[in-house]
C-alpha cells in the first residue's frame, strides 16, 4: 500500500468458492499480479463488515480502561475485601486498545472511481467542482488519489491502518439496509481548523488580494 513506512507487503488469505478444485486453481491463477478493483466486489448502498485493529492506548488504569467509579474521599479506601484469589471478572489495569474488532453493517454511501465524477465531491444537488479530499488534505493521511469507499459512521483504527472489508454474512432485510442513498452535500472544509471554506477558490474570493 502506498504511503506506508513499511516496505513488506501485507498478506491476507482468502477462500475461493464454487466449482471443482481445478476451476478454483485456474481462477486464482488468472488473478496473479493483478489489481482487483473495489467495484468488482462491493456496490453502492451495500452493507459491509469492517475487520481491523483499534487504536492502541498502551497500559492504562482501571478507571480509564473499565469506567469503574473510585471510592469517595471520605471512605476508608484502604479497608476493602481481601478474597483468597482475584476473580477474572474483576476490572484491573492493563493494556487498552490495539484489540481485534469486527464492526458490522456499515452502509456504502459512495464508491469513488478515479477519473469519474464519483471521485469528486459533486452531488446531484451540489454541483460545485471540488475534490473529495478536504482543504489541506486528511489529517495524518494526505490526498485521496485512488478509488475510495464512503461509508456510514466511523472506521476502526488510526489513519493508514490496514483493514479488511467483507460482505455481510447475514441476509439484509431491514429498511435501512435496502434504502437507496442520495447524498445532497459532502463537506470538504479543512479538518485542521474551524473549516470556513469548501474550496481554495472560495477562500481566495472571500479574502481578495493579500500581502505577499
Amino acid at each position: 500500500m502506498k504511503g506506508l513506512k513499511q516496505k513488506k507487503a501485507h498478506l491476507n488469505e482468502i477462500q475461493v468458492n464454487g466449482g471443482d478444485i481445478a476451476k478454483k486453481v485456474d481462477y486464482a491463477y488468472s488473478l496473479f499480479e493483478k489489481q482487483v478493483p473495489v467495484d468488482a466486489i462491493f456496490q453502492k448502498d451495500e452493507m459491509i463488515d469492517i475487520i481491523g485493529v483499534t487504536k492502541g492506548k498502551g497500559y492504562e488504569g482501571v478507571v480509564t480502561r473499565w469506567g469503574v467509579t473510585r471510592l469517595p474521599r471520605k471512605t476508608h479506601r484502604g479497608l476493602r475485601k481481601h478474597p483468597a484469589r482475584v476473580s477474572y471478572t474483576l476490572a484491573r489495569a492493563g493494556q487498552n486498545g490495539y484489540h481485534h474488532r469486527t464492526e458490522m453493517n456499515k452502509k456504502i454511501y459512495r464508491l469513488g472511481k478515479v477519473g469519474e465524477e464519483t471521485h469528486t465531491a459533486m452531488t446531484e444537488f451540489d454541483r460545485t467542482e471540488k475534490e473529495i479530499t478536504p482543504m489541506g488534505g486528511f489529517l495524518h493521511y494526505g490526498i485521496v488519489k485512488d478509488d475510495y469507499l464512503l461509508i456510514k459512521r466511523c472506521c476502526v483504527g488510526p489513519k493508514k491502518r490496514v483493514v479488511t472489508l467483507r460482505q455481510t454474512l447475514l441476509k439484509q432485510t431491514s429498511r435501512v439496509a435496502l434504502e437507496e442513498i442520495k447524498l445532497k452535500f459532502i463537506d470538504t472544509a479543512s479538518n485542521g481548523g474551524h473549516g470556513r471554506f469548501q474550496t481554495s477558490e472560495e477562500k481566495a474570493k472571500f479574502y481578495g488580494r493579500v500581502k505577499a
